[in-house]
């Protein structure tokens, strides 16, 4: 059969992505800091775009802005674009924060309204060493140990990989490893668990003749030789082999338990993160009002003075033309935004009411597609309005996403929320004997009599999610 090359023509409709349904997107998915950080940029960059007054922009109402591709935009009559939400589901990542600091003196940052900024675990090592007798030769290799700390402190690289990227002797590496070590917070540039905690017990006098005290010395002899049978937590075992009474042990073991296997937990990496909530909830009354967060959320108008040079005609006209469009679509976009957040929230808090009367325990089942359904959206529109963001409600800050919850089914065919079994399990073994910790056997059969059914294996996976340890490490010793 021969092959021939032919040409033919093809009709078909199809969704094209263009730059401003691209930004509609983002603006739908960026959370509340992100999207002040856009509106600045877009009044940078646009100058038809001003502010209209110095009020907070206004919750929409339901008559001022429909739903998502219900009412067309200037720059887009012929799109619609509820369809495309619905059909285009690539992620796009999030917009970065704009912010050339030169240019913002419109968006007040002055130095005193500026938060405090933390000190980093290599800031706070790098200003005690400074006090350190180091020779210029070591101050590089201080350096280089202090950047292959993890953020638990411990050291990541070798010695030998750091003297051979430094170009030093080994003994060189160890020397100055030690004089960090000897830094604070106690446990620093350890290389393992065991080493970390003989470090925080050397400033309990542990290889100290003259503050001696047997307890420090057991605990360091249980960390440096028997870590095994101390994470069993096997005390008789422990006793036997050291020659000590159980008592003893315990004491040391309680020691041990005061130390922090990640010294560096407390430090940062100098930045401050606070979570900004994109919505409010408030009890008032029986019932919770929805409402979001528009502080400091600018009205945008296009200036009138742009307006007045379209009438005008002239070269500038197109130029003129094209950024109002920008900017309408840009204001569409962010009241668009706001209207499908606020839909969003009052579902969710409509379903989980129970949750925020009563507590995680009563937190009901939950997928996209039930507030999707609810609203009448699809739910890849739902999964954009959510993201990375969070809902402030009389129980604490939540994301929103954690109002989304599989279900596990009851004996009598009724579901019951991941989240709320997983409080259960919580509380039992909180309240739960100490000397006889109950295993996830034994909390699979208690909840079974609760009509939960549940396996042992769905158990241990909920309680190693919540960094919660198996029975055999909990157990304690009755002395």
């Amino acid at each position: 059969m021969a092959l021939d090359v032919k040409l033919t023509q093809k009709l078909q409709q199809k969704l094209v992505m263009t730059p401003q349904l691209r930004q509609a997107i983002k603006i739908l998915q960026l959370p509340r800091g992100e999207l002040d950080a856009l509106i600045h940029q877009e009044m940078d960059e646009n100058p038809v775009l001003v502010v209209d007054s110095s009020e907070d922009m206004p919750t929409p109402t339901e008559e001022e802005l429909p739903l998502l591709g219900e009412e067309s935009s200037p720059a887009a009559e012929d799109i619609d674009w509820r369809a495309y939400l619905e059909s285009y589901n690539e992620d796009i990542p999030p917009l970065p924060p704009s912010g050339d600091e030169d240019d913002d003196e419109d968006r007040h940052n002055l130095i005193e309204n500026q938060p405090n900024r933390t000190t980093s675990l290599a800031e706070h090592l790098s200003w005690q060493l400074r006090f350190s007798d180091l020779s210029a030769e070591e101050e590089p290799i201080a350096s280089l140990i202090i950047g292959n700390l993890n953020v638990d402190g411990y050291l990541q690289d070798s010695v030998e990989e750091i003297a051979a990227t430094a170009g030093v002797k080994v003994e060189v590496v160890e020397r100055v490893l030690k004089l960090v070590q000897e830094c604070d917070p106690p446990g620093v540039g350890a290389r393992d668990l065991r080493e970390c905690l003989l470090l925080q017990l050397r400033d309990h006098g542990f290889g100290d003749p003259t503050h001696e005290d047997p307890i420090v010395t057991l605990a360091a002899k249980i960390v440096q030789d028997h870590l095994p049978a101390l994470e069993g937590r096997r005390f008789e075992r422990l006793a036997k082999d050291l020659g000590v009474s159980v008592e003893e042990v315990t004491r040391a073991v309680k020691l041990i338990s005061s130390l922090d296997p990640k010294p560096a937990r407390n430090f940062g990496d100098g930045d401050i993160r606070y979570v900004t909530p994109d919505v409010y909830v408030d009890k008032v009354g029986d019932e919770y009002v929805v409402t979001l967060n528009d502080e400091g959320l600018p009205r945008l108008r296009v200036s009138a003075s742009y307006r007045q040079l379209l009438a005008q005609g002239g070269e500038a006209k197109e130029y003129v033309q094209e950024k109002i469009r920008a900017a309408a679509w840009l204001i569409k976009s962010i009241h668009q935004r706001q209207r499908t957040l606020l839909l969003v929230a009052q579902s969710l808090v409509k379903f989980q009411k129970d949750f925020l009367t009563h507590g995680v325990s009563h937190m009901r089942p939950l997928v996209l597609r039930d507030v999707a359904d609810d609203i009448g959206i699809h739910e890849s529109t739902v999964s954009r309005a959510i993201a990375n963001k969070y809902i402030a409600t009389p129980r604490g800050i939540y994301a929103l996403k954690q109002f989304f919850t599989t279900g596990l089914k009851g004996r009598h065919g009724q579901e019951v929320s991941a989240e709320s079994v997983k409080e259960r399990i919580r509380a039992m073994i909180n309240n739960e004997d100490p000397t006889r910790p109950l295993s996830d056997e034994e909390i699979a059969r208690a909840l079974s009599s609760d009509n939960i059914t549940i396996a042992r294996r769905t158990v241990a996976k909920y309680r190693e999610s919540m960094n919660i340890l198996p029975s055999a490490k909990r157990k304690q010793s009755p002395h």
